[in-house]
């Protein structure tokens, strides 16, 4: 089965894409409820020390989950009111800039040369590096608040209702969409999908983790993490709302109100599961699966088995991004713009580090550090 071909870059894939909390109970027409109050953050013993190596002004997200991008030692980065930027990796010198003239919502992605981003008003727009002239612009009929996917020379976006397009990364033309009879209610995901060479890889509603084909659009895997429970639709949302993970020949994942589950990629059958809810992508190290789950309590379960291991609960209700590892540590974000590192080994805090008082963003590892975007317009480049 060809999506095995994704084995070969588990490695580069345990980096779970990053995207900050929100009451992922959306519908049209409806606000979301309003948050717990956050934990009281209580002094810790330290035993590293984060420290901010630069801090770039960029632009405010205006509620939206940017992502960074890394590419050729500059780290690229969107803002709401639609300036992207290259920095320089080395001192966060902005290196190159280019005005999109329009408001963005989604994004940032960095691959043939271009740089693509997204609007609230389907609009999916590429910038050549280097000139910043526009390549192309495409409509894609939906709001784009997550970024796309770059690989073998398509561009793949997802829109906020859970359709995914295939778009010609020299002309923006569309190639194929993939859609299906979706639920009544939805989870709102920045995720986007994963792109493996031919093979792009998404989380979906009702719990089910698909693969298609880069080329056409048409699946060729699916895999159910979480069947919906309950008697009403609140209760029956199980869509996975997280970038699923390929770590070596498996493939992890966790659905809202459901369950977190690895399974092996070629012959489809799982591995684990357990109870579970999270709306954030997991992450993977060579023992554990390290998941945010929908109280930001921390928790570690046995990637072997999906026992657990640990939970760290005091950063309740502080609206956590998804987990990243550095150095062989993990790390997240709070809504007060608090990075908090983790032992994998006992859950304990280990240290800390505050940034601009906005909530973080994204959190994007990279050699030997960690980008960090916040609601606020800061990057910071963090090293451990």
């Amino acid at each position: 089965m060809r999506l095995a071909r994704i084995a070969l870059a588990g490695a580069a894939l345990v980096l779970a894409g990053c995207s900050t909390w929100w009451n992922p109970l959306v519908t049209v027409g409806l606000m979301n409820e309003p948050p717990n109050k956050p934990t009281p953050l209580a002094p810790i013993n330290a035993q590293v020390t984060p420290r901010a190596a630069w801090t770039t002004k960029v632009g405010k997200s205006y509620g939206f989950d940017f992502r960074p991008s890394y590419s050729g030692g500059r780290i690229w980065v969107a803002s709401g009111d639609g300036t992207l930027s290259a920095l320089e990796e080395d001192s966060g010198r902005v290196a190159e800039k280019i005005d999109a003239k329009k408001k963005l919502s989604g994004g940032i992605e960095v691959g043939d040369g271009m740089a693509v981003v997204g609007t609230m008003k389907g609009e999916v727009l590429a910038f050549d590096i280097g000139d910043g002239k526009k390549r192309w612009e495409s409509s894609v009929g939906g709001e784009v608040i997550a970024p796309a996917a770059i690989s073998n020379k398509m561009v793949v976006v997802r829109t906020a209702d859970g359709r995914i397009l295939g778009l010609n990364a020299d002309d923006g033309k569309r190639k194929w969409i993939f859609q299906r009879a979706a639920p009544s209610l939805l989870l709102r995901s920045d995720a986007g999908v994963l792109a493996i060479g031919k093979d792009v890889v998404a989380g979906y509603a009702n719990g089910k983790l698909i693969a298609l084909d880069i080329d056409d659009g048409k699946q060729t895997w699916e895999v159910t993490v979480s069947l919906p429970r309950g008697a009403t639709e609140l209760e029956r949302i199980a869509d996975i709302a997280g970038l699923p993970v390929v770590d070596g020949g498996n493939v992890c994942a966790g659905a809202y109100q459901g369950k977190v589950a690895c399974f092996e990629i070629q012959s489809r059958n799982m591995l684990w599961s357990r109870d579970l809810s999270t709306s954030r992508s997991v992450a993977v190290d060579k023992k554990n699966v390290y998941v945010v789950d929908d109280t930001s309590a921390v928790q570690a379960l046995d990637k072997a088995a999906g026992a657990s291991v640990w939970k760290q609960d005091k950063l309740v209700n502080r609206r956590l991004t998804p987990p990243v590892l550095l150095d062989g540590r993990i790390v997240v974000g709070d809504l007060q713009g608090f990075l908090h590192v983790i032992s994998p080994e006992n859950g304990e805090i280990i240290g800390r580090m505050p940034t601009d008082g906005t909530a973080v963003k994204s959190i994007l590892p990279i050699a030997g550090g960690l980008i960090v975007q916040t609601d606020g317009g800061s990057v910071v480049m963090v090293r451990i």
